[in-house]
């Protein structure tokens, strides 16, 4: 149930107390028995808070020098580009990384401005330093200190390997076994410098003007410009807040930048459904403020603090559901927009994404291929050209340059933010208007996600079914289709369930951070139908889990 209070201006009381949780950062000592308090990376890296001693020096310290130890047995000897987002922690943790990068004799550059840097500009550096090679002495890697859209309580660590994507679990299982071995040790094998001396010896790059400049590579913003469409970005707070500006500026565009406050506390932000401050530019809550401004732009975005995100605003809509728009943006770029992308260029999407995408593909044409939730199945597609897109439900998407080689192999927010502009000069249409056309031609899909209760047992057990487990035989009145514990589009495992039909499915994940599972769950025959969905698919989880 919702907050009653989301989607209203956060007060006072709602805000962190800054120096009490950066003081925790510095004086905090995890318990190397408790698993609450020990390095573990999920889809997007290692996150907590300093208030749980889940996020403090002694993690990053040990979490750094675990990279350092790694990329040394991988053979990575390049440069590390080190970024950080606007979170309270994310400083602490990125002068306390540099420390150690710097005494393991990494060198590691830094944004030349003393600035935030987004997700996808790091990405974008790895892949230009690395020109194309996966193998080989000198490549670069990268390594972004934030929690993405999480609470300004939290801090997040994550590790970008030489292919610019997010590590796969090969890498971060490796990584925090080794930090959390090194935090037992009393940190005692962390190698480390003073910070005076480590950021003398870091090295600068200009993430933003490589990044800036090089953007009418993957979207036609010539277009945008000659149509002249008014744009209002809104970066949330967040590590995009320079970038879109100097975005307006370089390229001519009409864009204003909604809101160009950075404060720890966020307390310009309205609160999510949960009473919580959140920059999930994917929530109608906490995008509250800026759809109320929607018409006053042709297009209206938002993204979350390391901009990996997307939210897109249109003034017939207001917020888009990120999976309609990913469905348009599919539509729009294999439908012709893109002709110099490799003609076997593959749609990715997650399981747990809108099977619209499945009839739009279909549509236009396009192999689609379904993968487990996380970013990193994208990456070698997009890096050879095999994926010309890939996307989440969650609002995180990258697609190839223009030319059909790589862009970023992280999510990118601005670039999705864009190209709703890109769509509306060049077709005269808003992406919700088009989105309205493939419900015409397709049908209208009901989408939701809601948290069901589970102890850590049964969401270890989740995580192992088979799909012998689940004996039902019907869902929502509807034959089953399939049964699924391993993607389609590539055998893998989907720590997980997905059950389809002829015009539904649910799909049920353990939470990797509360006792909950989630389910995915959506209806071609409308909200009815998938609240029955959603009711059986319960059921069919409890009998498969012999609960």
């Amino acid at each position: 149930m919702a907050d009653p209070r989301a989607g209203q201006p956060a007060e006072p009381a709602d805000l962190v107390d800054v120096p009490h949780l950066v003081t925790a950062y510095y004086t905090g000592v995890p318990d190397p028995e408790d698993v609450d308090q020990q390095v573990a990376f999920g889809t997007s890296g290692h996150r907590g808070t300093s208030l749980k001693t889940s996020f403090n020096e002694a993690h990053i310290l040990a979490t750094t020098q675990a990279i350092c130890d790694y990329r040394r047995s991988q053979g990575t000897d390049g440069p590390l580009f080190l970024g950080r987002d606007t979170h309270a922690l994310s400083e602490p943790a990125w002068a306390s990384a540099i420390e150690v990068l710097v005494a393991n004799d990494v060198t590691v550059l830094v944004d030349s401005r003393d600035g935030y840097t987004p997700t996808p500009a790091v990405s974008h550096a790895i892949l230009r330093a690395n020109a194309g090679r996966t193998s080989g002495s000198g490549l670069a890697d990268g390594i972004v200190v934030t929690p993405s859209h999480n609470p300004p309580t939290d801090g997040g660590f994550k590790y970008n390997p030489p292919h610019g994507g997010p590590a796969d679990s090969d890498a971060t299982s490796v990584i925090a076994q080794r930090a959390n071995e090194l935090i037992v040790g009393g940190l005692a094998e962390v190698r480390r410098v003073p910070f005076t001396r480590a950021r003398a010896a870091a090295a600068s790059y200009d993430f933003l003007g490589t990044y800036v400049d090089d953007l009418p590579a993957v979207v036609d913003l010539a277009a945008v410009k000659a149509a002249g469409v008014r744009i209002g970005a809104d970066p949330m707070g967040g590590a995009s807040v320079h970038y879109w500006g100097e975005i307006a500026d370089r390229h001519g565009i009409d864009l204003t930048v909604v809101n160009p406050l950075v404060d720890p506390t966020w307390r310009f932000m309205t609160l999510d459904w949960d009473g919580k401050i959140r920059m999930d530019c994917s929530s109608p809550n906490a995008m509250a403020s800026l759809i109320a401004q929607k018409a006053s732009y042709d297009i209206a975005t938002g993204n979350d603090a390391d901009a990996d995100r997307h939210g897109i605003v249109t003034p017939g809509a207001g917020l888009m559901n990120p999976n309609h728009f990913l469905a348009v943006a599919i539509e729009y770029l294999f439908g012709g927009a893109r002709p110099d992308w490799p003609a076997g260029a593959q749609i990715g999407k997650t399981l747990v994404s809108s099977s619209m995408i499945d009839r739009v593909a279909a549509a236009v044409g396009k192999p689609m291929v379904e993968v487990p939730v996380g970013f990193k199945w994208f990456v070698p597609g997009l890096i050879d050209g095999s994926f010309g897109f890939g996307g989440e439900e969650s609002a995180g998407a990258s697609f190839l340059r223009r030319d059909g080689s790589a862009w970023t192999t992280d999510k990118d927010g601005l670039i999705l933010c864009l190209l709703a502009a890109e769509i509306l000069a060049v077709t005269g249409s808003s992406p919700s208007d088009r989105y309205a056309a493939l419900v015409a031609q397709h049908g209208e899909p009901a989408y939701a996600r809601i948290d069901a209760p589970a102890s850590r047992a049964e969401k270890a057990a989740l995580a192992a079914l088979s799909p012998s487990d689940v004996t039902a035989t019907s869902l929502a009145g509807e034959e089953i289709t399939a049964k699924l514990t391993e993607a389609p589009g590539n055998g893998a495992k989907i720590g997980g369930l997905k059950v389809t039909t002829a015009s539904a499915w649910f799909a049920a994940r353990p939470s990797g951070t509360e006792d909950v599972y989630k389910i995915y769950a959506e209806s071609f025959r409308g909200p009815e139908h998938l609240a029955e969905v959603q009711d059986e698919a319960r059921s069919v989880v409890s009998a498969a889990l012999g609960s």
